[in-house]
């Protein structure tokens, strides 16, 4: 498990000597691969309107129920917003793949062999009462995350061997190894939180007394579990630095909780909040029609973005002795008719997702190419043969229901794992158990989508049900492994890295809170994770995530669902946004009400 070291974690009075970390020269900004974007005299990121007005009240929705304001831990349930309290020592602009700028950093400091990174912070970087943020914060936050945190931050911020207090308002992180190119990038992301407000307070413990940030939102009020509203900082450091000028307009940002999706549309068709993004394609087609989008009380629209789509799938939880056979794992994809439910449930709205890089260049979505076939020879032995010879698709029906050729075949994977139907139920030939198997949902909509696939689940004899809990509930059993199944989401980004090793690496497969869910542990997926965040250019990158892609494709981790390369959002015609889009987000940040209330 990686470690946070405090041997170098001290204040350095006087000249510093830097003779064994040669730094390039201080930049405002860092990209992952190629140039910025933005010169150092930029005054404002395209995609914002830097003459927006402040003013004016939002709401929004949220899922369930809140019991906490502390984010960073694996206990509690925290409210939705509460990235609005905090700044990271960085911002990352949202119309480049990955590149970020400073934002509590001024400037940032990449040794040229790139042992280390080094921050200097803005001296009018403040928390919210008032306080100077330091470099003891910094350092602070880091051990607090590493030590106390989710098991998440020791995993992403694993290659930070020390951690060096240069001043007042410097601070270098030095690292385990030179090849992790993302790594400054990486802690440019840290949130930075206030030393003297957590010295006399339990870290680990879910709590709601109201927090101290750095960032443009403060914590105005709540209704335990059921709403809670943010108020922007009147007086805000960073208000008019490049990164955040014409962000955050909104002088108060409200979540109000709804316990079910479906309430939650109607309340807004009612105009109880302001703001929605719709993920259901039945709802999409169905229910935002009326006088209200008529007349133009409601406006809804369809907005393209290229941002990687990743991979949301009905997700194997590993762990049980009934999923650890792949082949098993692949009969179980016959199961979902895609085809037929995009068809029938969707309006064809989606496309079928094959990639855990879907709606990206690392798609492995084309035959193996020499590059990549020469990253996998070596575990050529260690991997499914068709890695090497066949592009992975995720069975294909006609459309019909009628899928009995594929069901056959299912069942002749799942008699070669030593299973066998005897009276219409899957029973093990040795133990004589019968396959059955719960899937967890947190979505009630979910069980239309669900419940076709039990179905043909229950032509190969399996016994599946659905089990719908509230939202601590799941939360807490995703932490605890406790499932068999759950319908989920594994994000990416257009320059994957660190993260990788969250989601698929096998040091934290049996932590409990952590990322890998699936509970993976394969050495190939290991070794071609530090191989990408290990990448010496954009081109290796992308053979190397495709790599990976191939390997866990045609693991069957996970049975694939669907995907769609456009926001759907509906919301009050009093906003106003900018002109220019970014092409990695919503960018409802930059957005402004047109004639705020005094």
């Amino acid at each position: 498990m990686p470690s946070y070291s405090l041997k170098k974690l001290i204040v350095v009075a006087g000249l510093v000597c830097y003779s064994s970390f040669t730094l390039a020269a201080p930049s405002h900004g860092i990209a992952m691969h190629g140039d910025l974007k933005y010169s150092s005299d930029f005054t404002h990121f395209d995609y914002t309107n830097p003459d927006a007005p402040k003013g004016g009240s939002v709401k929004q929705w949220a899922l369930g129920t809140f019991d906490s304001f502390n984010s960073f831990i694996i206990k509690g349930t925290p409210a939705d917003g509460l990235g609005l309290i905090y700044d990271t020592l960085t911002s990352q602009s949202t119309d480049e793949p990955f590149s970020e700028y400073g934002l509590i950093a001024k400037t940032i400091d990449v040794a040229d062999d790139n042992s280390s990174v080094t921050f200097v912070l803005n001296k009018n970087a403040k928390f919210s009462d008032g306080e100077p943020v330091t470099a003891n914060d910094v350092a602070f936050t880091f051990k607090t995350l590493t030590t106390e945190g989710s098991p998440v931050y020791r995993i992403y911020y694993g290659d930070v061997k020390d951690v060096v207090i240069v001043d007042e308002h410097t601070i270098r992180f030095e690292f385990k190894s030179t090849k992790n190119a993302e790594l400054p990038l990486i802690i440019g992301q840290l949130p930075v939180l206030p030393e003297h407000y957590w010295k006399d307070k339990d870290f680990n413990a879910p709590t709601l007394d109201k927090p101290v940030g750095s960032g443009p939102y403060m914590l105005d009020s709540y209704e335990a579990g059921r709403s809670i509203t943010y108020k922007r900082n009147p007086n805000y450091w960073g208000a008019d630095i490049p990164v955040n000028k014409g962000r955050y307009n909104f002088d108060f940002i409200t979540y109000d909780y709804y316990r079910d999706t479906t309430v939650s549309l109607e309340a807004f068709k009612a105009g109880e909040y302001d703001f929605r993004q719709e993920t259901s394609s039945k709802n999409w087609a169905t229910s935002y029609v009326g006088p209200m989008f008529d007349n133009g009380q409601i406006i809804k629209a369809e907005i393209p973005h290229s941002r990687p789509t990743g991979m949301q799938a009905f997700v194997f939880n590993t762990r049980r002795d009934i999923f650890s056979n792949p082949d098993v794992r692949k009969a179980l994809s016959y199961a979902f008719d895609f085809e037929w439910t995009n068809k029938n449930l969707f309006y064809s709205a989606y496309a079928r997702t094959n990639s855990y890089f879907s709606n990206s260049e690392m798609a492995a979505e084309q035959p193996i190419t020499p590059q990549e076939t020469a990253l996998l020879e070596p575990f050529k032995d260690q991997l499914p043969s068709e890695v090497f010879t066949d592009v992975f698709k995720a069975p294909v029906y006609d459309g019909s229901g009628n899928n009995r050729r594929e069901l056959r075949t299912a069942l002749r994977l799942l008699k070669s794992a030593g299973w066998e139907l005897k009276n219409g139920k899957l029973l093990n030939k040795e133990t004589g158990q019968a396959f059955t198997f719960e899937i967890l949902l947190v979505q009630k909509e979910f069980e239309r989508i669900v419940a076709p696939m039990l179905k043909n689940l229950k032509q190969m004899g399996i016994e599946a049900n659905i089990r719908i809990v509230d939202v601590s509930q799941y939360i807490n059993r995703l932490r605890d492994f406790d499932f068999d199944m759950v319908v989920s989401s594994f994000g990416q980004s257009s320059s994957p890295g660190n993260e990788q090793r969250e989601f698929w690496g096998s040091y934290n497969a049996d932590m409990k809170g952590s990322r890998n869910i699936i509970g993976i542990k394969n050495p190939v997926i290991d070794a071609l994770i530090e191989k990408i965040i290990e990448a010496p250019s954009r081109q290796e990158l992308v053979y190397r995530t495709r790599a990976l892609d191939r390997v866990l494709q045609w693991n069957y981790y996970v049975i694939p669902q669907f995907h769609s390369t456009s926001y759907r959002i509906a919301y009050k015609p009093f906003f106003g946004m900018p002109k220019t889009r970014p092409l990695y987000d919503i960018g409802f940040d930059t957005w402004w009400v047109k004639e705020p209330t005094k």
